[in-house]
């Protein structure tokens, strides 16, 4: 990642701040956004089509496809997109145990274009755009409220609780992919893609420039999209494993466009990836043999003059150290937002460079919650939890909602370790998704955070989830028994 110079950044970053409530569906605010599509027509011309995009509770894009010339009423009438939604379990259906879709009358929420979001798609094969859409919930006033069940609501939540205490924070996310064949027919499984080593059978290549020229053309096209679209794609990673690579966002003051960015970010990789007859994946374990893939979020803290807090001398190390406390101490029952997936906790295994403690330390890639070296304006935390399949608004809330109870208490957290982390003796991470739901279900620091009812219909979501892997009887299973 680079230095993240908040000062600077702060001057440069463009503002997609989420709209008022109170402003959204009034004829001033329409108007005002409209000139966003236009100016979009303007320089592209009328796309063929406009890909309204909402991520859902698991960050998988559900939307529609509007017609070009209709493009304006995205803007002006919102879209219509049922509030049940955020009810759906990973693979698209219906979780009834949610309690909010046929027995509430499905209703529609309108969901608004999120500032700054509106792209040309660089890989689609006729001229598109795209835009992110966020779930608004409309009142017996003819007014609209933050739908409660859209994680991107979340996420603002925790940004509005910082700025009251005079902190912004400025954050990056990193994101480890594999490229994959696509499965060969129905029922089949994709297959990895390792590029041609003369020294024998794949195998960890870290760093490896060679991996990087084998799909320069590929990575290359992710750039240039990345350009495109304004997404601040910074440094090119050949990763731990054969056929696995890193994208890193730069730095960015606004949090909700550093989300923003990395939710759409994922869907350009393998919009690319695509165009090459190959397929992203942002599964967490793809393969036992060779390392996970995550997602690493870097989050310092600006005062209100734009300086990095942490870097605050004395004063600022007593507030990184808070931070980092709270982090710790809220990790068990917010792993499951972190690892959400029954195959991310696959990942968590010693030695593997991915987090198995609860533990922090000063430039040791082997705890959970590293202080990078650097200078004091580049200070900051990296959270080494997530995998790379997690929902960006919902780590960046429960990490900036950690840091807050860190803060607010002045917790201190215990030594830093140093050395392997692997063989210290610090609590450990759960390796168990039911255990982790039931955590999350029973946290009184999450019902604060995220509500009540956000941390009831997530932990049913994912205990249905869960619940589904558990009924399916594995291939060893049959390869032992049989």
């Amino acid at each position: 990642m680079p230095v993240p110079d908040v000062a600077a950044a702060a001057a440069t970053a463009e503002s997609r701040s989420e709209p008022s409530p109170a402003l959204s569906g009034t004829a001033s605010a329409a108007a005002l956004a409209g000139d966003e599509f236009a100016a979009h027509v303007a320089a592209h011309g009328v796309p063929d089509i406009v890909e309204v995009l909402l991520p859902d509770t698991h960050g998988v894009l559900r939307g529609k496809w509007i017609p070009g010339a209709a493009g304006g009423k995205i803007w002006s009438d919102g879209v219509a997109i049922p509030l049940s939604i955020f009810g759906l379990d990973v693979w698209g259906r219906e979780v009834e145990e949610t309690g909010i879709h046929i027995e509430t009358g499905d209703r529609d929420g309108i969901c608004r274009p999120v500032p700054g979001t509106l792209k040309p798609v660089p890989w689609a094969p006729r001229p598109s755009a795209q835009v992110m859409l966020t779930m608004y919930e409309p009142d017996e006033r003819g007014g609209e409220l933050p739908w409660e069940l859209d994680p991107r609501h979340k996420l603002a939540r925790q940004v509005e609780r910082l700025a009251a205490r005079g902190l912004h924070p400025c954050v990056a996310f990193e994101l480890e992919f594999y490229l994959m064949k696509p499965a060969p027919g129905p029922g089949g499984l994709p297959e990895p893609v390792f590029p041609a080593s003369p020294h024998g059978p794949a195998r960890q290549n870290m760093y490896s420039m060679s991996d990087l020229d084998a799909y320069a053309g590929l990575l290359h096209e992710v750039r240039q999209a990345a350009a495109v679209q304004g997404l601040p794609a910074d440094t090119v990673i050949s990763e731990a494993a054969p056929g696995q690579y890193e994208v890193n966002l730069y730095h960015r003051t606004d949090a909700m466009a550093a989300a923003d960015d990395a939710i759409l970010l994922r869907r350009l990789i393998d919009g690319v990836a695509r165009q090459h007859g190959l397929r992203a994946s942002f599964m967490a374990k793809p393969f036992l043999e060779f390392a996970g893939s995550g997602m690493h979020v870097h989050v310092s803290l600006a005062d209100g003059a734009g300086g990095n807090a942490f870097g605050a001398g004395e004063e600022g190390e007593a507030l990184l150290r808070h931070a980092a406390a709270g982090l710790l101490a809220t990790m068990a029952p917010t792993a499951v937002l972190y690892v959400p997936s029954y195959n991310g906790f696959r990942r968590l295994v010693p030695g593997s460079y991915a987090p198995t403690g609860i533990s922090w330390g000063y430039d040791n890639r082997s705890v959970a919650v590293r202080v990078p070296n650097g200078p004091a304006k580049a200070r900051r935390l990296e959270h080494r939890i997530a995998g790379a399949d997690a929902h960006p608004h919902l780590v960046l809330a429960a990490i900036l909602a950690g840091m807050l109870e860190g803060i607010e208490n002045a917790m201190e957290p215990p030594a830093p370790l140093s050395g392997n982390a692997y063989e210290a003796e610090a609590p450990l991470l759960t390796y168990d998704m039911g255990e982790a739901v039931h955590d999350f279900a029973a946290s009184d620091f999450v019902a604060r955070a995220f509500g009540a009812e956000y941390q009831r219909v997530y932990a049913v979501m994912k205990e249905a989830e869960r619940a589904a892997f558990e009924r399916r009887i594995s291939t060893l299973e049959y390869e032992t028994y049989l």
